[in-house]
């Protein structure tokens, strides 16, 4: 059984505000399917026009969040994850707080005064997602939080690590503080390169956090993205996760090992300049609801058996099961309990 706060997440708590949309809505306001953006001055109105114009539900994510969450649902033990993210003092953030709880993850939320709990509008198109996050209070995270005894605390007793790229564009000096305890102390930590934008525009923060990352993830977007940005000249996800394995390390202690997915293609696991290819278990269109959350639930999948130290065939098993759940609900939910053995 996994020890208690084993695994700790950071990130951007975002209520995630979820509507199956046209595609009329899509191009009004610039949006394109599998894709996440942070909101512009453009973006303000949709999420007033969301909630009068389509059936909208309100779902605690956060791609970090989600990931931890998933985690928390395949392990089954209460407080096996911890979390740390900044919410609003408000109704949202109140959700946030209930939410977690039930889900069993231990969250210390920094709370903002001046600014509301952040949101995600997920525009759902055929079953495919676009995001499109405004943080608000989740922008507003400071180290000063997590070094309070009783939040470093969170970081001492877990023994691996997982935050979201997204995370680099509100507190690069957290995730550095926590990646350099985790290679002082033979702990494992873990990203996502987790969109675009993030390779493109956020690549010095991300360069700088990279020798401490003993697992990567990203889909083959974000991979094909991170490929073109370090001039890599290559397209074929193969090369560029063997590559990003090799990049160097800041401590020797554990290697490094490339997760990518492929949506329905196999993911790709590189490790020791080798490729491995796992098939994903293929669902059938209708059962299709929306593809919010897949990414995150494959990593929490990933991170539940990786905690317990299970082979890397079981933790891919384990991230394909849980992302065929979430992809036939709505949002990154799940039934009460898994069935996954």
């Amino acid at each position: 059984m996994a020890a208690e706060g084993i695994l700790l997440g950071m990130g951007n708590p975002l209520l995630d505000i979820s509507a199956v949309v046209d595609e009329a809505f899509l191009s009004k306001y610039d949006i394109k399917l599998n894709n996440a953006i942070l909101a512009e001055e453009k973006h303000v109105p949709m999420y007033e026009e969301m909630s009068t114009k389509y059936t909208v539900e309100y779902i605690a994510g956060g791609a970090t969040q989600n990931s931890i969450r998933v985690a928390q649902w395949l392990l089954q033990k209460p407080g096996a994850t911890s979390y740390m993210g900044c919410i609003g003092k408000d109704k949202f953030g109140e959700e946030m707080k209930r939410d977690a709880k039930l889900a069993g993850v231990t969250a210390h939320y920094y709370e903002d005064e001046s600014a509301p709990t952040g949101t995600c509008a997920v525009c759902v198109v055929g079953g495919e997602r676009s995001l499109i996050a405004n943080l608000s209070a989740a922008n507003c995270y400071k180290s000063e939080h997590l070094k309070r005894p009783e939040n470093w605390a969170l970081v001492e007793k877990a023994k691996y690590f997982y935050i979201a790229g997204f995370f680099l564009t509100v507190s690069p000096d957290s995730i550095q503080l926590v990646a350099e305890h985790a290679a002082a102390n033979n702990k494992y930590f873990s990203m996502n390169l987790s969109a675009p934008f993030i390779c493109e525009f956020f690549k010095d923060a991300q360069e700088k956090v990279f020798p401490y990352m003993d697992y990567v993830f990203g889909n083959e977007t974000e991979a094909r993205t991170f490929s073109k940005v370090h001039g890599w000249e290559t397209d074929n996800v193969e090369e560029i996760a063997i590559k990003i394995s090799q990049w160097p390390k800041a401590s020797g202690t554990h290697k490094r090992i490339t997760v990518i997915t492929q949506g329905a293609d196999p993911v790709v696991v590189a490790e020791d300049g080798k490729v491995k290819l796992f098939p994903v278990i293929l669902l059938p269109k209708e059962k299709l609801v929306d593809t919010n959350g897949a990414g995150d639930a494959f990593v929490g999948g990933f991170l539940s058996q990786l905690v317990q130290e299970k082979s890397i065939e079981e933790c891919v098993r384990a991230g394909n099961y849980a992302a065929n759940v979430i992809i036939q609900r709505s949002g990154c939910t799940y039934p009460e309990k898994p069935d996954f053995s």
